[in-house]
């Protein structure tokens, strides 16, 4: 991980990263996690090395939480529930790979989902986009949590999710179509899924080199857990 500390900038309160240093990182990589044990994250960037415990009480909490918020907001970053389930930032030059997977309708993504998810889905790709207050909190058949069903289509890449932040200070997610969502970003081409696949598979073992962890993608479930 060498050069992961570049970046780093003097402050009135001290050393600070700066965004384009992250920025710059997440663009050589193509990925990047937000926390992870064994994978290069933001929060790798700014500890110097790996977290195996909640960032939020570390001493560099503050910082952490100032370059997510730069990086969510960031106009080249997409972010998504892509390595092992985990939030992972992509790079605009691997969006088209990310929607090619999330349009495919691959088994792995409609295989066993929940009818709720499902009731979900088909009301999203109904009109493209559903914003967070449109959203029912219980959904059909056996009233099930909203939030559970997005859960659901997030880690199966089935939908773009983008957290907002409610009038009441709650967090909430907003609801797009893949198709909707490269409409708004100006990808107007993408390629197949098996190529798609290999793109994002390739970024992830760069991540890994030289020490493979076994992280898997949302299509590779064969691949063993591992800590988290």
């Amino acid at each position: 991980m060498a050069g992961m500390r570049a970046g780093l900038v003097d402050t009135p309160s001290g050393r600070s990263m700066n965004i384009d240093a992250v920025i710059g990182a997440l663009e050589r990589d193509g990925l990047m996690l937000l926390s992870d044990s064994m994978l290069p994250s933001l929060t790798w960037l700014v500890t110097g090395g790996p977290m195996h415990s909640s960032w939020w009480g570390h001493p560099q909490g503050g910082e952490i939480y100032r370059l997510l918020t730069q990086l969510t907001d960031h106009p080249d970053v997409l972010q998504a529930k892509l390595v092992d389930g985990k939030v992972t930032f992509v790079h605009r030059r691997l969006w088209p790979a990310v929607i090619a997977v999330g349009t495919a309708r691959e088994v792995w993504q409609t295989q066993g989902l929940p009818v709720a998810a499902q009731f979900l889905l088909d009301m999203v790709e109904e009109t493209g986009a559903m914003d967070w207050n449109e959203i029912p909190a219980f959904l059909p058949p056996s009233q099930t949590k909203s939030a559970e069903a997005i859960r659901h289509l997030e880690i199966r890449l089935l939908l773009h999710t983008s957290e907002v932040h409610t009038p009441s200070g709650r967090h909430a997610k907003a609801l797009q179509t893949w198709s909707k969502w490269a409409i708004d970003v100006q990808v107007s081409t993408w390629p197949s899924p098996p190529v798609a696949k290999r793109q994002l598979e390739e970024a992830l073992a760069r991540l890994e080199h030289p020490h493979p962890t076994h992280a898997g993608l949302p299509w590779q479930r064969e691949v063993p857990s591992r800590s988290r």
